[in-house]
């Protein structure tokens, strides 16, 4: 992952992230896109508000494009990039920015030297993957030489994971980010029901820590839970993590006694 050279902000930089494709919808292909790209930005800073999965119709991605990109930093966006008739994505963001498509010549000579490269040649199908709105600025795939696309605050990636984590890498360094948000769990040795009043006490005293609990099944001794911290100011952190610590230490004190 490169990002030596992201320009890094003191405000909060948020994303979207449209998974596109009726094959992921209707269950045929599994998704493994959310979780990379939700750890990647996560390392970059950048929070991941919303994820939505729509299939290959019109309306669906122009509207979902259209919101999503007035309410975040970014949109990244996955699948619907490829030769076939349904991959319709690129035209769905050339009409959601109200701009024309038609084929980028270095789109173009891009898929031209790769074609000849693997003894391939150039039809309908491949032409249309050179096809770009109008402003965007291509996003360059090292792994099937045809490109994605950056049109303002959207960027558009293929839905293969391999090609989208390499589109990934290419745009990160050009990302705005923010201050890494920090993470700490701790297991309770509680049942969630025994301490989420508790919780909610402390969450209310550390505003500024964002405070979960996340019920488990232990083989060995039940039910229990991790209470997991995220938060950017690693003072607070802490201050945060001590308190619950104590709780928990007054809440299994307490079960110990009942038993």
């Amino acid at each position: 992952m490169a990002i030596a050279n992201s320009p890094q902000s003191k405000e909060i930089v948020t994303a979207a992230l449209l998974v596109i494709g009726d094959e992921i919808l209707s269950g045929r292909t599994k998704d493994k896109n959310v979780r990379y790209i939700a750890e990647y930005l996560t390392t970059l800073g950048i929070d991941l508000m919303e994820v939505r999965i729509v299939g290959d119709e019109e309306s669906a991605i122009v509207d979902a494009l259209n919101a999503l990109r007035k309410r975040y930093s970014y949109v990244f966006t996955t699948g619907g990039i490829g030769p076939t008739h349904d991959d319709i994505t690129a035209d769905c963001v050339a009409k959601a920015f109200g701009v024309p498509i038609d084929v980028h010549p270095r789109a173009l000579a891009i898929m031209q030297e790769r074609l000849a490269a693997t003894g391939a040649e150039m039809n309908e199908a491949r032409l249309r993957m050179t096809r770009i709105p109008k402003g965007a600025d291509l996003v360059l795939n090292k792994v099937s030489g045809a490109p994605g696309m950056w049109i303002e605050n959207v960027i558009v990636m293929a839905g293969v994971p391999s090609i989208m984590q390499a589109m990934l890498d290419e745009v990160a360094p050009k990302l705005k980010t923010a201050v890494r948000m920090l993470t700490e769990t701790i297991r309770a040795d509680a049942r969630e029901g025994d301490i989420g009043t508790e919780l909610g006490e402390i969450a209310s005293a550390h505003p500024g820590v964002a405070i979960g609990s996340y019920p488990f099944f232990d083989p060995q001794l039940g039910p229990n839970t991790n209470v997991v911290l995220r938060g950017r100011d690693a003072e607070k952190l802490a201050l945060a993590r001590r308190a619950v610590e104590e709780m928990l230490q007054r809440v299994r004190a307490a079960l110990s006694g009942k038993a």
